[in-house]
């Protein structure tokens, strides 16, 4: 009898002191000094964000973090683990994560007034710690981010107008830094919570989810193409180096993960055996010094060409002397006298996590045979043809003629450029896309008559180039940008069409006009 008495006991006691563990209906209360914020969640719409969530409240991962990204009228975003942890500069809050990522569950919900979604960089499946709530209805956000709650009660849409009412720096963070911090999150069971508002279910939307499907991409002058992850970075560094490689595919990067993949491309008069002593020459020094270790070594196949595999483990300092251990996987192969490196990288703790993603992209890689030349690496107009440079149906004439006028010259590194700045970012986001859509109609139907008339008149080839020089100069500022919103691409688009407009017509009309008044006072 006594026995039962203290079990009951113990029992009773458990529920007691860890409520959190037995809510059956749990919100999340974020305390703040402007008031508290109670939030309900989707467990159907996003069971492992939700979960995610309670269990990052529970941990105290929020405890003492701020809400560091506020914009009236948008949303306010906190939930950063560095902005609690001291010596850490605001220039960094923002950027940290709990140290790893959770996929996208993109859903039909609405980003209306007072919806809790994740915040992620431009991967989809790059969700950490970090959320926002919405401040006023932001529809363009809808089937891009993960939907996962909604705050439900007078003080929570209260205290999230306080918060979105503080003055803020340029850079979006609250000048009184103590008005936005996040003092605790707990989590309650939903009878604990008084006044809650009779809210309607979610609204839902038939916008089209994002395409989290991996994008082809095409690069004529390498004589390569892969399916590039979502929302994985392409980049061309400049050839400073013989070591550096000519095209790098990056992921998202966070405090225990920064996976990429790098493609190199160099003559070759050897053999196989030949590539592979040269590279086992340059490690060799590292594993002498007990700086890299062998994991496994092995053949492979990539596009039909026997390849080698070489994998590895190494420490190395980073720029703040921390010591990271990294994962390698060295990729080596050789067609028509080109030697083929592509090697992936990561932080040892996250490493195999992206196997699958790795190996779908070295499946897809395949040589077009159209690239820089396996000895000279000459220049980009003499390793292109002219049809694969000018588009599809340009030997029977027509094609692009802003490609037509760069071919052969100067230029057409731009034009390469132009195209992944196109690929990468334009044709990220779905109102880009509609936009290509519509552009291309309407540029295609004058554009094979001028491609004709730009191969029959070389004049005319020149005067279309210098006219051609500012606009792609001013498109190239699209590589300089993160976008990642609707709203974003469409603000950067507005600018950069205003800005030909200024360099096109109303520099031109403003020296006429100049150029008419003196003529006038003479």
């Amino acid at each position: 009898m006594n026995g039962k008495f203290f079990s009951l006991l113990f029992f009773l006691l458990i529920i007691t002191l860890a409520p959190q563990a037995f809510a059956d209906d749990p919100v999340v209360v974020l305390e703040t000094n402007s008031g508290d914020i109670v939030i309900e969640f989707f467990p159907n719409d996003a069971p492992n964000h939700v979960d995610n969530f309670l269990k990052l409240s529970k941990d105290g991962v929020y405890d003492g973090t701020y809400f560091h990204r506020i914009i009236y009228g948008f949303m306010i975003q906190g939930g950063d683990p560095q902005s609690a942890q001291p010596g850490v500069p605001m220039s960094q809050w923002g950027t940290g994560d709990p140290g790893y990522s959770i996929d996208a569950e993109f859903n039909d919900i609405v980003h209306e007034r007072g919806i809790v979604s994740m915040a992620r960089s431009s991967d989809p499946d790059s969700a950490g710690s970090q959320f926002f709530i919405v401040h006023k209805d932001s529809t363009f956000l809808d089937g891009q981010y993960t939907v996962f709650g909604r705050i439900i009660t007078q003080e929570s849409f209260e205290t999230l107008d306080r918060i979105a009412e503080l003055e803020t720096l340029p850079n979006d963070q609250a000048i009184q830094t103590s008005d936005s911090i996040l003092i605790k999150a707990t989590i309650k069971d939903r009878s604990q919570i008084s006044n809650i508002l009779d809210l309607k279910p979610p609204t839902r939307t038939n916008t089209p989810l994002m395409n989290t499907d991996p994008e082809l991409y095409t690069n004529n002058y390498l004589g390569i193409s892969f399916y590039s992850p979502v929302g994985w970075l392409i980049q061309s560094p400049p050839k400073t180096d013989p070591n550096v490689p000519d095209l790098v595919v990056l992921g998202p990067q966070t405090s225990s993960s920064s996976p990429a993949i790098s493609i190199s491309i160099d003559g070759t008069s050897g053999t196989m055996r030949d590539e592979i002593a040269k590279l086992q020459n340059k490690i060799n020094p590292l594993i002498e010094q007990d700086v890299l270790k062998i994991v496994d070594e092995g053949k492979t196949t990539i596009d039909n060409n026997e390849a080698y595999i070489i994998r590895a483990t190494g420490e190395f300092e980073n720029l703040n002397d921390e010591v990271r251990i990294i994962g390698f996987s060295t990729v080596l192969f050789i067609d028509d006298n080109r030697v083929y490196t592509i090697q992936y990288t990561n932080h040892l703790s996250d490493y195999y996590n992206h196997d699958d993603v790795v190996s779908k992209f070295l499946k897809s890689f395949k040589l077009i045979h159209s690239g820089p030349s396996s000895t000279t690496q000459e220049s980009q107009s003499e390793s292109v043809t002219k049809e694969e440079w000018e588009g599809e149906d340009s030997s029977e004439g027509g094609g692009c003629l802003i490609a037509t006028a760069a071919f052969g010259s100067e230029m057409a590194p731009q034009v390469q450029f132009l195209r992944e700045i196109r690929d990468n970012t334009v044709m990220s986001t779905q109102s880009g896309t509609s936009f290509m859509a519509g552009f291309n109609q309407f540029y295609y139907s004058f554009s094979p008559t001028v491609a004709d008339y730009e191969r029959e008149n070389p004049v005319f080839k020149e005067a279309v180039k210098v006219t051609l020089t500012p606009l792609l100069t001013s498109l190239t500022l699209l590589n300089y940008v993160d976008v990642d919103s609707e709203q974003e691409i469409l603000g950067y688009g507005i600018g950069i069409i205003l800005l030909n407009i200024g360099m096109y017509f109303v520099a031109p009309a403003a020296a006429i006009i100049a150029i008419k008044n003196r003529i006038k006072r003479q």
